[in-house]
């Protein structure tokens, strides 16, 4: 299973590009789950280290159930809105809490393919900074960044929505980034499961 997180608290474009994503995915015969900050109650990460003593968070929300989807899960994709040049508020939220699931459980995350969409409303919003925040949490919890490569999807899927849901659905340059990241990130998915056991 494929686990698609939309860090958006708006159900919109955002959601909309996600979900296109976790479609494509859906055509090669992959299975998919859309996890949302919209539909869900997540508290901020007080890094009182609760989790480390007793390898659970000490906040009982919607998070119980996102770690769940992340262990089960073959693959990960982060998807979020730019807001001031980084991840929303509320995928950073999840990104942090995932403490609580690797004192758990270290290898968790390990060798697990994750991609990148980052939705701005300007056309030089931010993306590749969001881009970059969301490789550098794949890369400190043992997973494999993917990026849809050269010429386009350098560092993952990025769209200009101009702030609204017709903006991205007429970015062909963002729909090109995002056919390219997916394409990889399928490859990457099959080859994982030899390397994970390496972990």
């Amino acid at each position: 299973m494929i686990l698609g997180i939309c860090g958006s608290p708006r159900k919109k474009t955002t959601h909309h590009v996600l979900s296109l994503a976790l479609k494509m995915l859906e055509k090669r015969g992959v299975e998919t789950t859309l996890f949302s900050a919209h539909d869900s109650k997540i508290e901020f990460c007080r890094h009182c280290d609760f989790c480390r003593k007793s390898k659970r968070c000490v906040h009982e929300d919607d998070m119980a159930e996102l770690y769940e989807l992340l262990e089960a899960s073959k693959g990960v994709i982060l998807a979020t809105p730019v807001h001031n040049g980084g991840v929303s508020a509320h995928l950073k939220a999840m990104m942090e809490r995932t403490r609580a699931l690797l004192f758990r459980n270290p290898k968790a995350l390990a060798g697990k393919p994750g991609m990148g969409i980052a939705v701005g409303g300007d056309r030089n919003g931010g993306q590749d900074l969001t881009l970059l925040e969301i490789n550098a949490f794949f890369i400190m919890n043992r997973m494999i960044p993917v990026s849809g490569g050269n010429f386009g999807a350098n560092l993952g899927a990025a769209f200009w929505s101009r702030d609204t849901l017709e903006g991205v659905r007429s970015d062909e340059e963002g729909i090109r980034s995002l056919e390219m990241t997916v394409n990889r990130f399928a490859e990457w998915v099959e080859r994982a499961g030899k390397l994970r056991e390496s972990f």
